[in-house]
């Protein structure tokens, strides 16, 4: 028989194999991203960017679940180097509109082998892949915003 605190073991933690998964695969991606001079969080962003073209600084953070002052300082990085260009809203000044640049759209073909050498590097078939995928997107679904 358990005693009251087996709940704060930590293998009985859900959220422990999530936060070692994830970053144990973020420090895989390393070797890949520093050819490109990406963090992860940049990546992960251009990603979003690569696909949009163009972008609220607001709908860009609901896509990655990263708040504007978690944000802000990636895409400034990402406009020094040329990437993206943030332009305040013509319509709206308090929305910031995140576009890409050609620049950033060369960085996609250097970038297109990533998921594939990452793909390597987890050893589950397509089934559990998707399994794993869809159960995580369920968790974020089921997740109450912040006040």
């Amino acid at each position: 028989m358990g005693d009251k605190f087996d709940c704060l073991r930590i293998s009985n933690q859900l959220c422990f194999p999530l936060y070692a998964c994830s970053k144990e695969i973020v420090k895989r991606y390393k070797p890949y991203l520093d050819p490109l001079d990406l963090t992860y969080t940049q990546y992960i962003t251009m990603m979003v960017v690569w696909e949009e073209k163009e972008i609220t600084v607001k709908a860009l953070g609901d896509k990655l679940f990263l708040d504007s002052g978690t944000l802000t300082p990636v895409l400034k990085k990402l406009e020094q180097k040329g990437y993206v260009k943030r332009v305040r809203s013509k319509d709206d000044e308090r929305n910031l509109i995140i576009t890409l640049t050609k620049e950033g759209e060369g960085l996609k073909k250097q970038a297109s082998e990533i998921p594939a050498k990452m793909g390597q590097c987890v050893k589950l078939s397509s089934e559990e892949s998707a399994q794993l995928y869809n159960l995580l997107y369920k968790v974020l679904g089921c997740m109450e915003p912040e006040a």
